[in-house]
């Protein structure tokens, strides 16, 4: 049995899409369907109740963020196989039993991952090397222009996007294990509320001896970021907290500490230069709206999720 596990936070329509797709990919495979609902206000809840009675449904009275809603979904899992899927995908064809059975022909492989689409069918980037802590200073900084070397790498953009290929990890819209991985390693750290959850599980996996692997035979569609895009400023903070959570667990306090600082900086900076644009006049409804989410960054002081 194929176990899917999804947290849903107020994308309705999209899960309806994804469970759809679902339905009509499972072919004949033994297919257990557990949505994680994190306390959604659009009536998420209700319409999987109404039109979905063969999902099972675990409602949460609050949001509990990516990890420790999938953790849910993984302790209740049944399946031999077990698969992350995020709300605002659609999968494509037989994609399902596609991972699965290269799981099952390569036992050395603890996860993999689909070719994930754009809407308009571009290839979306979605496997990755493991960040040095040069990565972490040039990724999503306002540094990222200056060193392509480094991002490429990270990237893993010298890779053919239609050939399989052995990773460090995948982006975690679309992800399958073995039941042996998860019952040795343990669910996600959910130190984490969203962002880098991912890196770090597959970073442990692949510490205990397993591969993981982007195998593009298998296609899912993602409409990226539409959970995060209803908290923007919550977004940045997640994400940011999130990197620095991950630097401390695996490069220690003081990598961390002098990347939080930069990053402390790098926000700074930004909140100044929207200010001036914003004075002058440029789009000064754009400009209000990021000083607020730069400032409210900067407030919060980016301490390193969970710490």
């Amino acid at each position: 049995m194929l176990s899917v596990i999804i947290v849903n936070w107020n994308v309705r329509d999209l899960l309806r899409e994804c469970l759809h797709s679902l339905d009509a990919g499972r072919g004949a495979l033994a297919l257990e369907v557990i949505v994680v609902d994190s306390a959604s206000a659009d009536g998420s809840v209700e319409m999987i109740r109404a039109e979905f009675p063969w999902v099972r449904l675990i409602p949460c009275d609050e949001n509990v963020g990516f990890p420790r809603g999938n953790n849910l979904g993984l302790a209740e899992a049944r399946g031999d196989y077990l698969l992350l899927l995020n709300p605002d995908t659609v999968v494509l064809g037989d994609a399902l039993a596609v991972m699965r059975d290269y799981l099952v022909a390569h036992p050395t492989v603890g996860a993999i991952g689909p070719q994930l689409l754009n809407p308009d069918g571009t290839v979306q980037s979605s496997r990755r090397r493991f960040p040095t802590l040069a990565t972490g200073f040039f990724e999503s900084t306002w540094l990222q222009g200056l060193a392509p070397g480094v991002l490429r790498r990270y990237y893993a953009l010298d890779l053919p996007d239609d050939a399989t290929a052995e990773v460090d990890w995948l982006v975690g819209a679309c992800i399958m294990v073995p039941r042996a991985v998860y019952e040795r390693i343990g669910g996600l750290d959910e130190g984490y509320f969203m962002y880098s959850e991912e890196l770090d599980w597959c970073r442990r996996i692949v510490a205990a001896g397993w591969r993981v692997v982007y195998h593009p035979a298998a296609q899912v569609i993602h409409h990226v970021g539409q959970s995060s895009d209803q908290a923007v400023t919550a977004r940045h903070v997640n994400f940011q907290r999130a990197k620095l959570r991950y630097y401390r667990k695996y490069h220690g306090r003081a990598a961390a500490g002098a990347l939080r600082l930069f990053l402390l900086g790098n926000y700074a900076g930004q909140l100044a230069l929207e200010g001036v644009k914003g004075a002058l006049g440029s789009k000064p409804d754009l400009r209000r709206q990021r000083v607020r989410a730069y400032a409210a960054v900067l407030r919060s002081g980016l301490p390193p999720a969970g710490y």
